[in-house]
């Protein structure tokens, strides 16, 4: 057991490592790509595409307010996206009732492909 803990804090260790390069690594591509005027690029090996997206950023209080019941709560805690998504395509919350509880916040996703 004890070899079990050892290693699953070195791979968590080993993880946060990585997480930070690959975020270093997304930063610079991004910003070459910006400063090109790029939506994307390829050389022989990879093609790399730059796609923008909308992220829904919610207000805690807004959104408690725009509940329907109160209880709802509980299953959220805190505006977590991808429940009010999966609570907006069970019909429990409409997009109607979210109308002004959420800001919208242009994002880059990044992809990379092998030929």
């Amino acid at each position: 057991m004890d070899e079990q803990v050892a290693r699953y804090f070195e791979l968590k260790q080993r993880q946060r490592e990585i997480e930070q390069e690959l975020g270093e690594l997304r930063t610079s591509l991004l910003a070459y790509a910006e400063a090109n005027g790029s939506a994307g690029w390829e050389n022989e090996s990879y093609r790399v595409k730059i796609v923008e997206q909308e992220r829904r950023e919610y207000d805690d209080h807004k959104l408690f307010e725009a509940l329907p019941d109160p209880s709802l709560w509980r299953l959220l805690s805190r505006a977590d996206g991808a429940k009010i998504a999966s609570l907006v395509k069970l019909d429990v919350l409409s997009e109607a009732s979210l109308r002004g509880t959420y800001s919208v916040k242009p994002v880059s996703a990044f992809q990379v492909e092998k030929k």
